[in-house]
């Protein structure tokens, strides 16, 4: 296994590929504290520790300063962090509610989700009473969801008619609530409406990078979708008459590989080096043809390697 400090010598990157990929396996499942202790000395100099160190504290400054930044739901995310329990639920059931149609399938999910956490041990460890509303508005949903039922599992009369009363207010609540979290990491429900709300930005000199939320395909059906939606978003994108003169800010589109193919898998490598390298290429020319850029998103590590393949073929 090589060392992190070999990275930087020039006779170790000017080694054949097939000597690199060699490198990659071994370091699959690597101790990351020790992979740490390598990598900590190679970090910039204190000069450029600083510089960084003070331009971060800068933009959060001003972010925090910015009248129009949601701290509301700033705090909530800062005590429903994503290394809680409940934290991940609340993403789950954000991400997962807008796309469910039908209320009975909303309403188990609510249920299932809420039932399971606790809520109680967020009380009061933040400073924002929005936060504390809303921990005391997620403990009794969680309380109403889950009256006691019967030894035999069926619901008793009260259980019936509370959650027969409550269950269409509480869909509405999370609905509501899910919609306000979205807004801090949707741009829009399609990439029309996503175009539409970011002109304003565009016009101050950002640019964006288009990415679609959880389309990791479970069926065929699920990859012609997305494959579709990808090709509508990169025609948008390259339809845009808002384009500035350099090329380096112009809006892109992220993909995701495990959007083409339900079985985007080590065990099925033939399958994806053949079929899905000609949908990924098929949508590539697309994106060459609108002169959009695109960029391939990092998975998970089990599939880093296939991804690589991939790549290079590409």
């Amino acid at each position: 296994m090589f060392k992190a400090v070999d990275v930087l010598q020039p006779a170790f990157i000017e080694q054949p590929l097939d000597q690199l990929w060699s490198l990659i396996s071994p370091l699959y499942a690597v101790d990351e504290s020790t992979w740490l202790a390598q990598l900590l000395p190679l970090q910039s100099s204190s000069q450029e520790r600083a510089f960084c160190t003070e331009k971060a504290s800068e933009l959060i400054s001003r972010v925090r300063s910015d009248k129009n930044a949601v701290q509301m739901i700033d705090a909530l995310l800062l005590e429903y962090s994503l290394d809680t329990k409940e934290g991940i639920l609340l993403m789950c059931l954000a991400e997962a509610l807008m796309r469910i149609p039908d209320s009975a399938t909303a309403d188990a999910l609510i249920r299932d989700k809420l039932s399971v956490a606790d809520w109680k041990s967020h009380l009061k460890n933040s400073d924002s009473l929005f936060v504390n509303a809303s921990t005391w508005g997620l403990m009794l949903t969680g309380k109403v969801v889950t009256l006691d039922a019967k030894q035999d599992g069926t619901p008793t009369v009260i259980n019936r008619l509370v959650n027969k009363m409550s269950e269409p207010v509480i869909r509405q609540a999370m609905h509501q609530a899910m919609k306000i979290m979205g807004h801090q990491f949707v741009l829009g429900r399609n990439i029309d409406e996503a175009m539409k709300k970011r002109k304003p930005k565009r016009e101050q000199g950002f640019t964006y990078s288009f990415d679609m939320l959880g389309e990791a395909a479970l069926t065929s059906t699920d990859a012609k979708k997305y494959y579709n939606d990808y090709l509508t978003a990169i025609k948008a994108v390259g339809q845009d008459k808002s384009h500035s003169d350099s090329p380096s800010s112009d809006p892109t589109v992220s993909i995701k590989l495990s959007a083409f193919d339900p079985r985007y898998e080590v065990a099925n490598e033939a399958r994806v080096l053949d079929e899905m390298y000609r949908s990924v290429l098929a949508l590539l020319i697309h994106a060459r043809e609108h002169n959009v850029g695109i960029t391939i998103d990092a998975e998970e590590a089990d599939r880093l390697e296939l991804s690589l393949k991939l790549f290079e073929k590409l």
